[in-house]
């Protein structure tokens, strides 16, 4: 039996609901490359017929702020029901997917599919307030939510991922990636956090040109993370250990994505988290006491911004 999602976009930059629908429906050629997203039409465009579809999964709903967007968006990825308000899909989808980074409207969108009982996937990072995430932890805990960046899935990562004793004691993880802390430096957080089987104790922001935090771990290694600002993309993943030192470019988003989705879809059918909810809490401490240290000039140990 064919089961419904909705999907819910789009903010400023982000074109996640393009990339995930085409994922789940297929896309239409033509309409996908006037979207007005050629990165995601390139990468779309170039995968093989058969990485195409998410089990019994079809997105049939869509909705964004804006009708033009939202008619691209169903052509493009052959949604065929949008709708006016996303409220609508209230009876109409089996799960809904909030494809938006901008954390401020999260709790607002979500809130009346989770009270509904839908399972919800949120785009990351989930929220920066402590109050929300008190909110949405018992959804994460029972497994109706998920939230995450799609790099926690990077096919580049599968090698360290299976491997990582080879590395002997971790010394220093460090994540370089453009743009903003909170909606760029959560991508490098969850490559690296997902590795780990470590602790975050503290943040420090560093003195630098850009927005450069260094995460102190139980296991006595460092996390950095530089978010160069406007810069040449980087995505980019370097682990120093004692017995192997490893470099990583994290660049096939296709992979990322599917794999996400996938995990979403089997997390409903099994009804188990796909990611435990302290891990994905834990991502957004480390984000909160990072702003704190910036705006501070402290270190921010974590027990400030327990939940």
């Amino acid at each position: 039996m064919v089961k419904s999602l909705g999907i819910i976009g789009l903010s400023e930059g982000n074109g996640h609901p393009l990339s995930y629908s085409s994922i789940i429906n297929g896309y239409s050629e033509i309409d996908l490359a006037a979207s007005g997203w050629p990165g995601i039409y390139e990468y779309v465009r170039r995968r093989h017929p058969s990485e195409f579809g998410l089990q019994d999964w079809t997105v049939t709903h869509a909705w964004t702020q804006e009708p033009e967007s939202t008619k691209r968006l169903c052509n493009a990825c052959r949604i065929p029901h949008g709708v006016n308000d996303y409220r609508e899909f209230l009876g109409r989808v089996d799960a809904v997917i909030i494809a938006r980074d901008d954390y401020q409207t999260h709790l607002e969108i979500a809130h009346p599919f989770l009270e509904a009982g839908l399972p919800v996937f949120v785009d990351k990072p989930l929220s920066l307030s402590l109050d929300e995430l008190r909110y949405f932890r018992r959804y994460l805990e029972s497994g109706q939510l998920m939230s995450c960046s799609g790099m926690r899935y990077a096919r580049e990562l599968d090698e360290p991922r299976a491997n990582m004793a080879r590395f002997g004691n971790l010394k220093l993880i460090q994540g370089t990636i453009v743009l903003t802390w909170e909606k760029y430096g959560v991508h490098l957080l969850e490559a690296a956090m997902s590795l780990l089987d470590a602790k975050a104790l503290t943040v420090r922001v560093q003195a630098a040109s850009h927005f450069s935090a260094a995460v102190r771990l139980d296991n006595s290694a460092l996390l950095r993370i530089d978010t160069l600002g406007d810069s040449p993309r980087s995505f980019r993943l370097d682990i120093y250990g004692s017995g192997l030192i490893g470099s990583y470019d994290i660049v096939d988003n296709f992979s990322m994505f599917r794999r996400m989705l996938w995990g979403f879809t089997e997390s409903i059918r099994t009804g188990k988290p796909a990611i435990r909810a302290e891990s994905t809490l834990q991502i957004m401490q480390v984000l909160i006491a990072g702003q704190i240290s910036q705006r501070e000039d402290r270190e921010v140990s974590l027990d400030e911004v327990a939940l």
